[in-house]
């Protein structure tokens, strides 16, 4: 039988970085985004929006045109030029088939590299021999598909531990954290560690949430690699604290129907209550 952890308030807070007196905009964490496309650019602002509004001193967006103009619509003070970042957010608004081969070889340039990257939906195709440390994030087809590309079988995991098992497969196959999207999301490690965060709603249940997801994720990841190297297990707690901060920032937002921006907009106030001892949850 697998056992479940349940993550909580107090595991995400003990994960967060509150800036000090000394803090700069480099010692908070750059997170560099490669997302969005001419088709779906609303992504690219979407996940720089979540990204911004979890706390990080920079985000540097290396997107296509289209996606960069709307960017700076909406984030002015997001950098549009190449410069050093903690982590990377790939994937997101983007489709493999239509991919140029000039970004194929710039994203695998990055998933060769020892920064962190966080690879959602149109990047997870170059996971398998990757060698940065990776945290995936996929919806349930997406993880199907690769865990095809990883010679797993496929699995038709519909109970919640059926859905930890599966990711706690893919997680070890690839030597990767493993963030399971879903009502109740799983995360795992390659060391066969795993949570599910109950969190959400089912408003979230929405197109570009994901994307918001992404850019926490991302933020995280990246504050938290300004001072320290960080590896499979620890993408994987900060993934669950993502996903946590994701899923409560939703209904918080969540008074009736609700879009990504506004899931984006509330994930401020629920990581000043978690920082400040409170549980959102409450």
């Amino acid at each position: 039988m697998v056992e479940i952890h349940e993550w909580d308030a107090v595991d995400t807070a003990a994960l967060l970085r509150k800036p000090t007196a000394d803090d700069h905009k480099y010692s908070r964490g750059v997170l560099g985004v490669r997302t969005g496309s001419q088709e779906y650019p609303g992504a690219a602002v979407l996940g720089v929006e979540a990204a911004w509004r979890t706390g990080i001193g920079m985000v540097r967006y290396l997107g296509p045109d289209r996606p960069a103009d709307l960017v700076l619509q909406r984030r002015p003070e997001t950098v549009t030029a190449p410069g050093r970042v903690q982590a990377w957010l790939i994937g997101s608004g983007t489709d493999a088939t239509t991919r140029p081969p000039a970004e194929t070889a710039r994203l695998e340039e990055l998933l060769q590299g020892d920064v962190p990257v966080v690879v959602d939906a149109g990047a997870l195709d170059l996971v398998p021999g990757a060698r940065a440390p990776l945290v995936v994030t996929p919806h349930r087809s997406e993880h199907a598909r690769l865990r095809g590309l990883l010679g797993l079988d496929d699995t038709d995991a519909t109970t919640l531990a059926d859905r930890v098992s599966a990711a706690r497969e893919t997680a070890a196959a690839a030597g990767i954290a493993v963030l399971l999207k879903g009502a109740e999301t799983v995360v795992a490690a390659p060391d066969g560690w795993s949570t599910v965060v109950r969190a959400g709603t089912g408003w979230l249940a929405t197109a570009g949430t994901g994307d918001v997801l992404g850019g926490v994720l991302g933020s995280i990841v990246a504050a938290r690699a300004a001072d320290r190297e960080l590896e499979a297990a620890q993408l994987a707690r900060l993934a669950a604290a993502a996903a946590y901060i994701h899923g409560h920032a939703a209904r918080a937002a969540a008074a009736g129907p609700i879009t990504a921006l506004d899931v984006a907009e509330a994930v401020p106030a629920v990581i000043g209550t978690l920082l400040s001892g409170g549980d959102p949850a409450r």
